[in-house]
């Protein structure tokens, strides 16, 4: 089986990440899309040649790496992608081949962490649209997914994640609320630069509710994210 869950940036999807690696029967990877996006774009994030010259760059590379056979004779493969990778968003055949998950964040908390670190110019950088895109794709296609609120996953780790694996049809384990802290063997090289906070963890944090107000020149970015995000949430 293959657990593909599409997040947009600056959200729980490392600590997710972390929950599924606890499974014993579970092997996962790290944002297998990112060199592929980061050479096909011009956005100028950390370590973006140290990652292109890493990692596979070749989109259909990558995706036949994707659905061939799950490393190291485990029965599960989860990836955790970012919804904004996906560059050309009308070749996405190939989710249907896994059970696919939507990990939504609300965009104020998602813009306001984001906007820390980096330039926001438009709101495909925060994965909104592309996560419309795959369900409009998935319900075309007649197959089921999963969509999780961030908020809803902290308040309720047990619940969410047990509800998650009924949907899917497997056995949740206990092993899937804690993990060890620091770096590891399976995050991205770019750990160092974004991982700072989710290295010192060993456990899913409880929700933190924050009063966020957003700077005016992202203001049409954010009503466009709310758009998308208010749809994305009714099909919860």
């Amino acid at each position: 089986m293959i657990v593909a869950c599409w997040s947009g940036p600056r959200n729980i999807s490392t600590a997710l990440m972390r929950s599924w690696s606890s499974r014993k029967d579970t092997f996962v990877s790290d944002e297998p899309l990112y060199a592929y996006y980061l050479k096909e774009t011009p956005n100028n994030h950390p370590m973006r040649e140290e990652i292109i010259n890493y990692y596979e760059t070749d989109y259909e590379r990558v995706i036949t790496y994707l659905l061939d056979k799950i490393p190291d004779q485990k029965t599960i493969w989860y990836q955790k992608h970012m919804a904004h990778h996906l560059v050309n968003i009308k070749n996405i055949d190939w989710i249907i081949k896994c059970e696919n998950c939507i990990l939504l964040r609300h965009p104020k908390e998602v813009i306001s962490s984001f906007t820390l670190k980096n330039d926001l110019q438009n709101v495909k950088e925060l994965g909104y649209p592309q996560q419309f895109e795959i369900v409009q794709f998935l319900q075309k296609s007649n197959r089921k997914f999963t969509i999780i609120e961030t908020e809803d996953l902290l308040n309720a780790p047990k619940n969410i994640l047990s509800n998650w694996c009924k949907n899917i049809n497997i056995d949740f384990e206990q092993s899937m609320l804690s993990w060890k802290k620091g770096v590891h063997q399976y995050d991205g090289i770019w750990w160092e630069y974004w991982y700072d906070n989710v290295i010192k963890t060993t456990g899913f944090l409880n929700y933190q509710k924050k009063d966020i107000s957003i700077e005016n020149k992202y203001v049409s970015i954010y009503n466009e994210s709310m758009e998308y995000y208010n749809y994305l949430k009714s099909l919860k």
